[in-house]
């Protein structure tokens, strides 16, 4: 009965408060976000994010076949293309968590059918030689038809997108991108997966979806311990022309 007596009690002061009291009571006031400055031009870098390519050279970029090397991929007008037989490139810097904005363009005169056409590839966390990492597809589906678990804007092999958000290929094209990495246990246990929000051409693809694993072209994908991993963009290598991409950076969560 004290109880009762006390919480009604303590019930009728609070409703005795004014209504700007009772609502200050759960307001929150510290600590504040810090403060971004959003680009002016719609796709532009905002203020705190990591320019990966501004359009005059490769400085953030290495090839992944040692690691060290310069990337050999070509930069002309603003914009990088993939040098075929080059190999892959990655960033210098390994990421965790980021928010990821990349501009790609399909050739004008491209050739070839389903996954021969355009192919190319963002692997969102790079995780070390003979594994790929986790990829989203890259790729001309405008009036292409593959399967659809490899057509662009899904997550390799594993999810499927929203929605075909494709231009006609020579327009410039635009993902949008979330990535939380993994996080593995101390024994190398995954103790968390990976999850991807994706936006294609403003469209909503992938909504904060859990990712399998690492991208496996055959077979099923998997996890092995990893940390902080570089980002990295595909010379895949089929017959058709190679893929531009411009308007590069990253902001770091």
């Amino acid at each position: 009965m004290i109880a009762v007596a006390l919480l009604s009690t303590g019930t009728s002061l609070y409703a005795q408060e004014s209504p700007e009291k009772q609502a200050a009571a759960t307001e929150v006031w510290t600590p504040e976000p810090p403060v971004v400055t959003p680009a002016e031009k719609p796709g532009d870098a905002p203020s705190d994010a990591i320019i990966l390519f501004d359009g005059k050279n490769l400085g953030q970029w290495v090839s992944t076949k040692d690691n060290a090397s310069p990337a050999a991929w070509t930069v002309a007008n603003g914009i990088i293309t993939v040098k075929k037989g080059t190999g892959n490139i990655q960033t210098k810097k390994a990421f965790t968590d980021y928010q990821l904005h990349i501009e790609w363009k399909i050739p004008s005169h491209i050739t070839g059918s389903g996954q021969a056409r355009g192919n190319s590839g963002i692997f969102l966390a790079s995780t070390g030689p003979g594994d790929e990492g986790y990829e989203i597809q890259v790729l001309d589906c405008y009036q292409n038809k593959t399967y659809v678990n490899g057509q662009t804007g899904s997550i390799y092999k594993q999810h499927i997108p929203l929605a075909n958000a494709c231009k006609k290929p020579g327009e410039w094209q635009v993902y949008d991108l979330v990535w939380t990495a993994p996080r593995f246990n101390d024994d190398g246990s995954l103790k968390s997966p990976a999850r991807v929000t994706a936006f294609h051409n403003g469209v909503l693809i992938q909504n904060n979806v859990e990712v399998k694993g690492q991208t496996a072209w055959i077979g099923k994908p998997f996890y092995k311990k990893h940390g902080p991993s570089p980002i990295k963009l595909q010379d895949h290598g089929d017959p058709s022309e190679p893929i531009s991409y411009r308007n590069i950076w990253v902001r770091e969560l």
